[in-house]
């Protein structure tokens, strides 16, 4: 049996939402719909970023007297932007002040606002990668495989897709940690999380591989 979740649109007064969260699902497109996608995903990880930002320039003046045109425009951070501040290594965050100034049109930040940036990434990844990786326990939770039976062999596998998943390796890091977290070290040994290309055309065939051999089933009896 194949199960479309569609769980993008799974909403719960559990879930962690901010006024972050709140004001930019009001401002979308689809208000009130894909409440766990517009947390997790990397459609939005960066324009939550950018918001945060705006905050701090309009509050806080934290890059000067005046907000950054760019700034105010929605999208105008995207989540490859955010994964390589993310991942910049380099002693003076050459990398942050790249980004900033050719993505949101800010120059001359110092090393102390470029380390501050970096920190805001992380956490923002870091909610996404955790609420993320807290679906996929539920998941794993409902079809009983979180705990081990004794004398069974058990393997699990997660096959996942999708550019974040892949590029983004700090996001990546974080959801692997926390799922062997929230399943506890025996469980855990039993999960296998790998990537799958083309998740969605390998879902699809075998969903039609799947209804083909029912339709043979059907006939023949």
């Amino acid at each position: 049996m194949v199960i479309n979740m569609e769980w993008g649109n799974f909403c719960s007064s559990h879930l962690p939402s901010t006024e972050y969260d709140m004001a930019l699902d009001a401002e979308s497109l689809n208000p009130g719909e894909q409440i766990y996608e517009k947390m997790i995903s990397g459609m939005y990880l960066g324009e939550i970023v950018r918001r945060v930002l705006y905050r701090m320039a309009r509050e806080a003046a934290f890059f000067g007297d005046a907000i950054p045109e760019k700034l105010e425009r929605q999208f105008a951070l995207r989540t490859p932007d955010m994964s390589a501040m993310h991942h910049d290594a380099s002693p003076d965050l050459k990398v942050v002040a790249s980004k900033l100034k050719d993505a949101l049109g800010i120059s001359n930040t110092s090393l102390k606002m470029r380390k501050m940036i970096v920190e805001l990434c992380d956490i923002v990844a870091t909610r996404g990668a955790r609420i993320a990786a807290a679906g996929i326990f539920g998941i794993i939770k409902k079809l009983g495989r979180d705990t081990v039976k004794e004398g069974e062999k058990q393997k699990t596998v997660i096959a996942l897709d999708g550019g974040l998943y892949e590029h983004y390796t700090r996001f990546r890091e974080c959801l692997e940690k926390t799922i062997k977290e929230l399943l506890g070290k025996e469980a855990a040994e039993t999960i296998v999380i790998e990537h799958s290309n083309d998740g969605s055309g390998i879902g699809a065939a075998l969903l039609a591989a799947s209804h083909s051999q029912y339709l043979e089933a059907t006939y023949e009896s």
